[in-house]
């Protein structure tokens, strides 16, 4: 068969069995996946081309498992714009999305001690400013003026079996700074963020973003602190109600008297 009729030929989905359409092809290192299949994947995973098809399974097994904690997924708290960080803070878990129907979007739900770090990217694009001259034609200012654009991103790091990053836009639109012609900001600099900074809607987004990053990190710190603690040695003491020499229960009592003991 040559390169043509391999184009066309007919392929069917390792995983579902399902015909492949001419474009509906999604290649895997050792076998074919077709669209309905590779849209349950993680939106996170990117791996897609040198994934197996016994790869493929588990992770679909996982995901169809992750649909059991979304529906008990108990939002308390939610940070971010058109893309949203939800938090359940009594299960001490968080999921990223834009969808508005959880159930059928079916977000990945992470622990909070999945977490190993957390940080806001801030993307700079820049375009020169031109004006017209007597003839009608575009040239530079002189000195050059530029506008800037501004994109924020929150970069979640984890420990997750078929992701390690997770990476989503903040702002829907740029933030779009053009320095005005009596400032000297921006004019010849290869960078307007230092006129940027004060700009209040650069600092909206920036502050947003800051905050996302402060809650992942302090309770990423506070969970391990406490799985820490719960694993560390547990140290005799001498309960002061009944003068046992006892160590203290998770609740921190006497395994004797069941009297509440510092230790």
């Amino acid at each position: 068969m040559g390169l043509f009729g391999k184009l066309f030929e007919k392929k069917n989905c390792d995983i579902c069995g399902g015909d492949i359409g001419l474009l509906g092809n999604r290649k895997l290192e050792d076998g074919n996946l077709c669209k309905n299949c590779a849209n349950k994947l993680s939106p996170w995973f990117s791996d897609r081309r040198s994934s197996t098809v016994a790869q493929i399974r588990e992770q679909l097994d996982y995901r169809e498992k992750n649909r059991e904690e979304v529906s008990k997924f108990h939002t308390t708290l939610t940070l971010g714009d058109h893309t949203k960080i939800l938090f359940d803070e009594d299960n001490r878990k968080f999921m990223v999305t834009s969808a508005r129907n959880l159930a059928e979007a079916n977000p990945d739900v992470l622990e909070y001690s999945q977490v190993t770090g957390c940080r806001v990217d801030t993307d700079e694009h820049r375009s020169e400013l031109k004006r017209k001259d007597s003839e009608g034609k575009e040239v530079s200012f002189n000195p050059p003026r530029y506008e800037y654009r501004y994109d924020f991103y929150v970069v979640i790091n984890v420990n997750h079996p078929y992701f390690d990053e997770i990476r989503f836009k903040l702002n829907n639109n740029s933030v779009k700074i053009a320095p005005p012609p009596t400032s000297r900001f921006g004019m010849n600099s290869n960078s307007g963020l230092s006129f940027a900074k004060t700009d209040m809607e650069f600092q909206n987004w920036q502050q947003m973003g800051n905050e996302i990053v402060k809650r992942l990190t302090d309770v990423r710190q506070q969970t391990r602190d406490e799985i820490e603690a719960a694993n560390a040695p547990k140290t005799a003491v001498t309960c002061p109600f009944c003068g046992a020499t006892t160590i203290p229960d998770a609740q921190g009592r006497c395994e004797f008297c069941g009297g509440s003991v510092n230790g």
